[in-house]
């Protein structure tokens, strides 16, 4: 089960976040998509997801990577889209630091550019060094960076904290990039 949970978790990151049109699937403006029509043409392109194992994975995975509407009609992911969604979250003061889990090979362009969102729409921080830990060691030997987050904020950044308490920002700039943990 645990296989079938984390292959289906994959999955819907890929529709969700970067490629409906791959099963032909609609996502409003705000990202959310039918749930009818997800299970229906995502078993069109040869992957059966079942709306127990749809809600399962929603329910049991561990980042809250997806939300299901209150109406249990539509689905969404809550943050990570490379295609342009408006999450309709709104500004707020985030806390004084915040964290960003990276690989130590990524440093020296880091130290350069800065966060950068990549494909994405937005740097990913973390409110705890674990966290950033976790992330940072899917790409390699994890490093986790300081971000001077309120001075950013004083500055005029914007920071949206997602439904799954992932901080949000368009980018950080080198220079508030303190230090590593």
């Amino acid at each position: 089960m645990k296989k079938s949970l984390i292959s289906t978790s994959k999955y819907l990151s890929l529709i969700l976040r970067h490629d409906p049109q791959l099963i032909g699937l609609h996502l409003d403006e705000h990202g959310w998509a039918s749930v009818e029509e997800l299970l229906t043409k995502a078993s069109a392109a040869g992957k059966d997801i079942t709306p127990g194992l749809l809600f399962e994975v929603v329910k049991r995975n561990d980042k809250k990577r997806f939300a299901i509407s209150d109406d249990g009609l539509r689905i969404r992911a809550n943050q990570g889209h490379s295609l342009a969604v408006k999450l309709g979250l709104d500004p707020c003061e985030p806390p004084l630091v915040l964290y960003h889990g990276t690989a130590a090979k990524n440093l020296v362009a880091i130290r350069q550019q800065g966060l950068l969102p990549g494909s994405r729409q937005h740097v990913h921080l973390s409110a705890d060094t674990e966290t950033a830990r976790r992330v940072g060691s899917r790409h390699g030997q994890p490093v986790v960076l300081i971000i001077d987050a309120a001075t950013m904020h004083k500055h005029d950044f914007a920071f949206f904290l997602s439904e799954n308490h992932v901080w949000l920002t368009k980018c950080v700039p080198a220079t508030y990039i303190r230090d590593k943990v």
